[in-house]
């Protein structure tokens, strides 16, 4: 049961916030962590999608997370780290240097990418990554981005690895697979929705919490739905839920994290709205509809 009450609640992917020079804003990424966590969020991740961790180098990707292993380790908070490629060999690598720095709670590993292995090779590779990883796994299963995904039996197979402690489930609905992985998953196996739109259905079914990058705008208000939905308040989180939805929409209206660091900015959390190219900054009309579902979701 350990992994499930680590794991448990909302964690926010964070966005990398760049200066106007381009480069990362430390502080500012330190202020954005402390204000999810002060929030509600049970913990950050860092270098996920949502942080542009592909567009990173190696001496930025170590500055975030030693930016929030010191926010988390000030409040006590879960932080997991992306960690996953598309190559093993890199993977490894990069799981081992997670222990050079104090208070990550797990990983964050993306089932390979554009390569396209067989289920029996992402296995393997997952397999491979958790013997040698010095913090426990947690696997990212979201076919959309990476064009092959894990069903429930390969999910299931992993899950009794002693290393490998959940999965972001991120499929793009609640579907059967998801259905069979919540019912047949052992208690020492987490898993977290990964679809915004779909939170609160997947945690009444039996995840035990979230890594929802709208929660960036919402963030307490995202925190007391999946609290009221673990807790069967289903009136209350179905209440939530609905008055959460046109925010989730308008958030992702274009590629990620592009509209969310636009509303940050206009809301001054943020010195820039830019995101690294190949992606491009949220277009004015797509900033303004998020801002307009934030305000009419307050009232």
């Amino acid at each position: 049961m350990a992994a499930r009450r680590m794991l448990q609640g909302v964690l926010v992917p964070l966005i990398t916030p760049f200066d106007d020079s381009g480069r990362v804003d430390v502080a500012c990424l330190e202020r954005l962590a402390a204000e999810s966590l002060d929030a509600g969020a049970a913990g950050i991740v860092a270098l996920g999608t949502t942080g542009e961790a592909s567009a990173l180098d190696e001496e930025e990707r170590a500055q975030v997370v030693a930016a929030c292993a010191r926010v988390c380790g000030d409040r006590d908070a879960q932080l997991i780290v992306g960690a996953g490629t598309n190559d093993t060999r890199t993977t490894i690598a990069r799981h081992e240097q997670l222990a050079e720095f104090p208070g990550v709670a797990a990983s964050l590993a993306v089932v390979p990418y554009y390569v396209r292995p067989s289920e029996p090779g992402i296995v393997a590779h997952f397999a491979a990554v958790a013997d040698r990883s010095p913090v426990p796994v947690v696997l990212y299963n979201v076919p959309y981005r990476t064009g092959r995904g894990l069903g429930p039996s390969s999910l299931l197979e992993l899950a009794a690895h002693p290393n490998v402690v959940g999965v972001k489930q991120a499929v793009g609905g609640l579907d059967a697979d998801t259905l069979r992985l919540l019912a047949e998953a052992p208690a020492s196996f987490a898993v977290l929705g990964g679809d915004d739109a779909y939170l609160l259905p997947t945690v009444l079914m039996g995840a035990v919490g979230a890594i929802a990058a709208a929660a960036h705008l919402r963030t307490s208000d995202f925190v007391q739905m999946v609290d009221d939905g673990r807790a069967g308040r289903v009136v209350a989180a179905r209440a939530r839920a609905e008055a959460l939805l046109p925010v989730v929409l308008a958030a992702f209206a274009e590629p990620n994290p592009a509209v969310i660091k636009g509303v940050l900015h206009a809301q001054g959390r943020i010195p820039t709205p830019d995101v690294r190219l190949p992606l491009t900054n949220g277009s004015p009309a797509a900033v303004d509809a998020a801002l307009t579902a934030i305000q009419a979701g307050h009232r």
